[in-house]
C-alpha cells in the first residue's frame, strides 16, 4: 500500500464513519470510498433519537446527516466477518467488499434484557427504527416504564412527561445518572424527574414481566408491581464487534484496541496495517491515565466519536497531523435543563463543589483523582465548563492528546 490506499471502505454509517469518510474527503484522498451502513435508511444523527424525535420537536427525517460528494453508500447491509488476508468485508447478502483502507465504524448495540419478554411491548432505543415505535406507542398515551436510571433512560422519561405520557422510572443505584456524573448531580436529576410527575424507583431492579402476548407491567425486587404497556430498557450499549471475531484483531471490553493514531492493534498489540477503528466500536487508550487505570478505555460518548475521525482519516491517507483531541465530554437535556460534562467524572475519588443551587437548578462541581482533575459536571453552567476542560488539559498533559 505504499503511496496510500486507492480504495477505502468505511463500516458503519453512523456520526463516527460518516465524520472519517468526511475528513478523508477534506483530506484531498480522491479514490473510492465506500460507506456501508446496516440499517436502510440514509446516515443521521442519534442524540435528537431521546430528544426532540421522542417529543415531536423534530420529525425522523430531520436527524438525518449530509454525504460527502462520491461516496458510496451501501445501505441495508451488516458486515458480518472481517477477512485481513483476503483484505475483504462479508455482508449479510452474501456479497464482500474488497479495501484497500477500512475503517471500522460499526458503533454499539443496546444491551438487551437478559431474560425472557412478552412479544410486544418490550423495546429498547438505539436506532431510528426503534424511535419511531417509541414515539407511536408515546401517541397513544399508554403508561411507560423505563428501566435503567442512565442518561438514556432519564432522556426517555424526560420526553415521555413532556408528550403527556405517565411514567415510572426504575433506577437500581439510590441515584439516576449517579455513577456517570456524581451524587450532586445525580440529587437534582432525581428532583427534576418527581417535580414533573415520574414515579421515580430507586434501588430496585425488575425480575420480571407481566402479561403473556403483550406486556401489561413489571415486578420488582421489592415484590411490588408497576403497570405499564410499554417498557423501554435502557441498560446500556456494548460494543457492536462481533463481525470481526477470528479476523485476530485485539479487543477489550469488547471494543477493539488501536492506538493513538487509531490504528487496529492485532491480538499481540501490534499495528495492523491499513486498519482504523472510530467511535463505540473503539477501545482506545485512556484519555486521563492514573495509577490502575486500565490501558485501554471504551468510551461511547457522541463527542468520541466525532474527535477522532479526522486522527483516524490522517493515519490512513496521510497529511498534516490533526491538532490536539480535547478530552471527552458529552451533555443530556432533560426538562428544559442542560447537563454538560467534560473528562471522565466517573474515575474520581475526590468532589469539590464550586455551586449547588436546587432550587435555580444550578450545579457546579469538578471530580480528582490523585491530586489531579479528571473530570467536570455543570447543571444550566455551561460556560463554565471551558476553564474545567482546560484545566484537565494542564494537568495531564500529553496523556490527554490522544491524535
Amino acid at each position: 500500500m505504499s503511496g496510500g490506499p486507492s480504495s477505502i471502505v468505511v463500516v458503519g454509517a453512523g456520526i463516527a464513519g460518516l465524520r472519517t469518510a468526511t475528513a478523508l474527503r477534506d483530506r484531498g484522498f480522491a479514490g473510492r470510498l465506500v460507506l456501508i451502513g446496516n440499517e436502510p435508511h440514509a446516515p443521521y444523527d442519534r442524540p435528537p433519537l431521546s430528544k426532540e424525535v421522542l417529543t415531536g420537536r423534530l420529525a425522523p427525517e430531520a436527524a438525518a446527516l449530509p454525504v460527502p460528494a462520491d461516496v458510496e453508500v451501501r445501505s441495508g447491509r451488516a458486515a458480518v466477518r472481517l477477512d485481513r488476508a483476503a483484505r475483504r468485508v462479508l455482508l449479510d447478502d452474501g456479497s464482500a467488499q474488497s479495501y484497500e483502507g477500512l475503517v471500522i465504524a460499526t458503533g454499539a448495540t443496546a444491551v438487551p434484557w437478559p431474560g425472557p419478554t412478552p412479544a410486544q411491548g418490550v423495546l429498547t432505543l438505539r436506532g431510528l427504527d426503534d424511535a419511531a415505535r417509541l414515539r407511536a406507542a408515546l401517541a397513544e398515551g399508554d403508561p411507560l416504564l423505563v428501566v435503567g436510571g442512565g442518561f438514556l433512560g432519564c432522556e426517555i422519561a424526560s420526553a415521555a412527561r413532556e408528550a403527556g405520557a405517565p411514567v415510572a422510572l426504575v433506577c437500581r443505584d439510590r441515584l439516576p445518572m449517579r455513577r456517570t456524573v456524581g451524587a450532586e448531580v445525580g440529587a437534582l436529576v432525581a428532583r427534576l424527574q418527581t417535580e414533573a410527575g415520574v414515579s421515580l424507583r430507586t434501588g430496585v431492579t425488575v425480575t420480571g414481566f407481566s402479561g403473556s402476548r403483550r406486556v401489561t407491567g413489571v415486578e420488582l425486587s421489592d415484590g411490588t408491581r408497576i403497570r405499564a404497556r410499554t417498557v423501554v430498557t435502557a441498560l446500556g450499549a456494548r460494543p457492536a464487534t462481533d463481525w470481526t471475531r477470528g479476523s485476530g484483531l485485539g479487543t477489550h471490553s469488547g471494543g477493539l484496541r488501536c492506538d493513538h493514531r487509531r490504528r487496529a492493534l492485532d491480538e499481540e498489540g501490534r499495528p495492523v496495517e491499513g486498519i482504523v477503528v472510530v467511535g463505540d466500536a473503539a477501545a482506545a487508550p485512556h484519555p486521563l491515565p492514573y495509577p490502575g487505570a486500565p490501558s485501554h478505555l471504551v468510551i461511547g460518548h457522541w463527542s468520541g466519536a466525532v474527535d477522532h475521525a479526522d486522527t483516524a482519516a490522517a493515519t490512513l491517507v496521510g497529511g498534516p497531523p490533526p491538532g490536539p483531541v480535547p478530552p471527552p465530554s458529552f451533555w443530556s437535556d432533560q426538562y428544559g435543563v442542560r447537563v454538560r460534562a467534560v473528562g471522565l467524572p466517573g474515575a474520581a475519588d475526590r468532589v469539590e463543589v464550586h455551586e449547588y443551587d436546587p432550587e435555580r437548578r444550578r450545579v457546579e462541581i469538578s471530580q480528582h483523582r490523585d491530586g489531579r482533575t479528571v473530570g467536570a459536571v455543570t447543571v444550566n453552567r455551561t460556560s463554565r465548563l471551558a476553564a474545567h476542560r482546560a484545566r484537565i488539559v494542564a494537568e495531564h498533559g500529553e496523556g490527554v492528546v490522544v491524535g
